[in-house]
């Protein structure tokens, strides 16, 4: 079974709610500890085999598996998950700006408020990305009829004098 495999089955697996929250609990951490070491060398490359990789971040290949899981929408090219063995070799390219963004996305407050950010990106620039996530959450209907527009039906009044008053 593929290491990608192994990771969807230990995170989805039928568990009490406690067990769940003890599980993921101790994921986090680990979690953040990798983005502390990340942040603090302001390294943006992860070179190495996943069994290598995964003994530099003290997780087991599984683990690392599905850390990678979780950045790999932040990197500048995503891998394919489903094929990653102990021995595979991956060299890719964290994007911070996009692995800031989608911390915000996941509603991660630990991580993106990690302090080793102050070194990573300004904090305008922590701004300007939290203010596009924002506005990429708010849902705009283009097609709204104004009370002043002609009305849909066709009549050639005001939608306010026809169509709204009914």
């Amino acid at each position: 079974m593929a290491l990608y495999e192994k990771w969807l089955e230990i995170a989805q697996a039928a568990k009490t709610a406690e067990e769940d929250n003890k599980f993921w609990s101790a994921y986090f951490l680990k979690e953040q500890n990798n983005y502390e070491i990340i942040l603090e060398s302001k390294n943006t490359q992860l070179k190495g085999t996943i069994k290598e990789l995964a003994e530099k971040f003290s997780m087991d290949s599984v683990t690392f598996t599905g850390f990678m899981d979780g950045i790999n929408t932040s990197l500048k090219e995503e891998i394919s998950l489903e094929e990653l063995a102990e021995d595979s070799e991956i060299n890719v390219e964290i994007d911070f700006e996009k692995l800031y963004h989608n911390m915000l996305d996941a509603k991660a407050d630990w991580l993106y408020n990690l302090s080793q950010w102050e070194d990573i990106l300004t904090p305008e620039k922590r701004k300007e990305i939290k203010k596009a996530y924002n506005e990429s959450k708010i849902v705009r209907n283009e097609n709204k009829i104004g009370r002043n527009d002609p009305c849909p039906c066709g009549s050639g009044k005001k939608y306010k004098q026809c169509c709204l008053n009914k």
